[in-house]
């Protein structure tokens, strides 16, 4: 019989809301790995001490438990004095822990014995990447997709923004990959998340998209940097009505000037990255290509990635892996700037 603390996947995960808060308390390390998004790590055995206890346990199971317990109850204890010593009576928290064993019960038990009515996620960490796993399988099937096209630096993100800021449901998967998609696409200064804290934070967002109404996104490869998509949002992007922003080399070129201005800053990482070219550009133009990096000529540097690499790229690709391109909404426009991209989300809405 389950513990009248214990929340099974629907009451807990689908209607996670109903809680306060949510209380991770495995260790540091597995919650950098993935986590259940808006959690607060509050560890009952940091990474020492899991380890610790992990090594004893395939020693001496009751001695690793006896271990376990002094740490756990000396860490609740901390945890209590440290970050909710404030918490009113009618606070509820969710607590869970790797697979719903002992430490998220040790918190919740004492929880309870304060008076707070904790819940416990049965089948923890596990079952919410379960609930992860079936959501990205099948949702994405389900939403009404309007994918925005376009060459490399035709303003797609842009006015994905703007879309946004107009109160239309969007879903910016590079803001989510915290990466641009190119091959110059890295943040400066920030890591990616890991593929599964990725596919967390996806999840998270695309639960919340009303199936009634159109959701934009911007057209992407299979993978964003080091994150892969989930195949079946890849194919129902593919398979959805597109809008193509047709911008003049002109506007664009101003377009990435701005948006990648930052490359300018550190030429050796822009070199760097400009290697990962080698192969598919002949040497001597990616030579002359990190010679205008060392010497931040960007805008030659950024004409001939276009006219040689992004534009004969979007060529091969797009067309065949959008399957209603060749009946998209053409956008025409010189001017990527917010006050032009204003213009285009004005012609989207209407």
């Amino acid at each position: 019989m389950p513990s009248p603390l214990a929340f099974d996947l629907s009451s807990a995960l689908i209607e996670r809301t109903d809680f306060d808060e949510i209380i991770d308390v495995r260790s540091p390390a597995e919650f950098a790995e993935d986590h259940i998004p808006g959690a607060l790590n509050c560890p009952v055995l940091n990474d020492e001490e899991r380890h610790e206890v992990g090594l004893l346990y395939a020693q001496s199971p009751f001695d690793a438990r006896k271990l376990g317990a002094a740490l756990v109850a000396r860490n609740i204890a901390a945890m209590l004095e440290v970050h909710f010593r404030d918490h009113p009576k009618h606070w509820r928290p969710l607590v869970y822990c790797w697979r719903g064993g002992m430490r998220s019960m040790s918190t919740a038990h004492w929880f309870k014995l304060i008076g707070w009515r904790a819940g416990q996620l049965t089948g923890g960490y596990k079952t919410w990447r379960r609930h992860v796993v079936d959501l990205l399988a099948t949702l994405p099937a389900k939403l009404q997709w309007r994918v925005i096209c376009g060459a490399t630096g035709s303003g797609k993100t842009r006015l994905l923004a703007a879309l946004a800021a107009r109160g239309m449901q969007t879903l910016d998967l590079e803001a989510l990959a915290v990466h641009k998609g190119s091959v110059l696409g890295g943040l400066p200064n920030r890591a990616q998340p890991t593929q599964k804290w990725f596919e967390s934070c996806l999840a998270d967002r695309i639960e919340r998209l009303d199936p009634e109404k159109i959701v934009y996104v911007e057209a992407e490869s299979r993978k964003i940097g080091t994150c892969a998509l989930p195949n079946a949002l890849i194919e129902a992007m593919r398979a959805a009505p597109c809008i193509e922003i047709c911008a003049t080399q002109q506007a664009r070129l101003a377009y990435l000037l701005d948006d990648y201005a930052y490359l300018g800053d550190n030429p050796a990482a822009l070199t760097a990255r400009l290697e990962r070219l080698r192969g598919l550009i002949d040497n001597a133009t990616l030579n002359r290509w990190q010679t205008w990096a060392y010497e931040r000529k960007l805008p030659e540097l950024f004409q001939e990635l276009i006219t040689h690499h992004y534009d004969p790229l979007y060529a091969r690709s797009q067309h065949k892996n959008f399957r209603q391109l060749t009946q998209a909404h053409q956008l025409m426009t010189d001017d990527l700037s917010e006050e032009g991209v204003g213009r285009l989300v004005e012609e989207v809405v209407a």
